[in-house]
């Protein structure tokens, strides 16, 4: 992957069928490894929670069964984390197991979470952080420029609102969204990224061609080029923010499901707007 532009100061691929549209009007942003990074790390807590909870089968070695649950975990990542949650009770009970409701496990799953990120958000409830800390290089920028062009802007999350929004207040990017923030319901089946969409372009009363969106997940992206929208695969390396670096198991999923241009973060959002939008 190289520069496309000499205005590209980092890595931006994109892909054939790319062309611009200036015609776009509204903005969907995944939260998680988009724009946050306070819950980066997650997988290194949901994947041996599987490994522990899943019962071995005949000869499979400890490597095999971690290998199935991040295959799981990841594949419906972007997602509402309560699918994940159903994915390993069906796992369970294929293998002869007893599960307990997905519920139970995505409550235990957010316990171990908190346990990793709760010197995140008490840094930046003290101060001892700043917002940007915990913001994927380059995102606020952006933020500003789409504000700025007047675009509207969405957020939507598989985590649950009540956190999502929490985590966003912390951040200082509910401004840029408003009452557009959207997360997880207890009722699962209320919400989808898929719903956020369709809403959005039947209260707006536009086109998908008009709706561009960006997102570390399959499910934002696969979402939005059905609608008709473009598509803005952000593969970040959430370990390493900032470092310019493309996760490269990103970059193959995400292009997989019809990323229209990949990114490692939002160091590039001027150039990238003028290409996106022609202008």
């Amino acid at each position: 992957m190289i520069p496309v532009s000499s205005d590209f100061a980092g890595l931006v691929e994109f892909a054939p069928g790319f062309a611009p549209r200036p015609e776009i009007s509204h903005v969907l942003f995944d939260f998680d490894g988009t724009l946050s990074l306070i819950r980066e790390g997650w997988p290194a807590v949901m994947v041996p929670m599987f490994v522990e909870m899943l019962p071995p089968s005949n000869d499979e070695s400890e490597e095999a069964r971690r290998q199935l649950c991040f295959d799981d975990i990841m594949r419906l990542n972007g997602k509402q984390t309560i699918y994940q949650m159903i994915q390993l009770a069906e796992r369970i009970k294929e293998r002869g197991g007893t599960p307990r409701e997905p519920l139970w496990y995505k409550h235990e799953y957010l316990r171990r979470l908190d346990e990793r990120i709760c010197g995140r958000t008490d840094d930046l409830k003290t101060g001892a952080k700043q917002p940007d800390d915990f913001l994927v290089h380059g995102s606020r920028a952006l933020l500003e420029l789409l504000q700025r062009r007047g675009l509207q802007l969405y957020l939507a999350s598989g985590t649950d609102e009540n956190f999502v929004k929490a985590e966003a207040e912390a951040l200082d990017v509910t401004r840029y969204f408003g009452r557009h923030i959207y997360g997880a319901q207890d009722d699962y089946k209320q919400f989808s990224k898929k719903m956020v969409i369709e809403r959005i372009l039947r209260e707006n009363q536009i086109a998908g061609a008009q709706l561009l969106s960006f997102g570390d997940g399959y499910v934002e992206i696969q979402n939005t080029k059905e609608a008709g929208g473009l598509a803005v695969a952000v593969a970040s390396d959430e370990a390493n923010n900032g470092s310019g670096r493309v996760d490269e198991w990103k970059r193959q999923r995400l292009l997989g499901v019809g990323a229209d241009v990949v990114i490692p973060d939002f160091r590039d959002a001027a150039p990238l707007l003028r290409e996106i939008l022609g202008n």
